[in-house]
């Protein structure tokens, strides 16, 4: 079965960075793109990062472009979503995700259960 577990999350001031790492098993790590959600208090879950199997396609949300960048290693079957000048506004729980296929435009269907990102002002 598909499993994907994250770690990384943790409190941190505005400004500074964290890097989040999601491990991947039970299925083809190279077959799928990947991708990274996050979900704040009251709000619904929102698409931050994807990525292709060959990581020759990437996507972001406007609202981290610049300042988030997703990478996988595929030799690790992990993926991960640095992310750097964090606002308080990123604040939320971040979740992996498995695409639906090999980009990373045509949905995903698989998350983790996420790990917590908090930064304060």
């Amino acid at each position: 079965q598909v499993q994907l577990v994250e770690s990384g999350g943790g409190l941190v001031q505005a400004g500074e960075s964290l890097r989040l790492s999601c491990a991947a098993s039970g299925y083809t790590f190279t077959s799928y793109a990947m991708g990274w959600f996050r979900q704040a208090p009251g709000k619904e879950r929102e698409f931050v990062a994807g990525i292709s199997w060959s990581s020759t396609i990437s996507d972001y949300a406007d609202s981290v472009k610049d300042r988030f960048t997703i990478s996988r290693d595929n030799a690790k079957n992990t993926v991960y979503l640095e992310m750097n000048s964090l606002k308080p506004e990123d604040t939320a729980v971040y979740y992996c995700a498995r695409g639906a296929n090999s980009n990373p435009k045509f949905g995903y269907r698989y998350w983790g259960q996420g790990t917590q990102v908090t930064v304060s002002s």
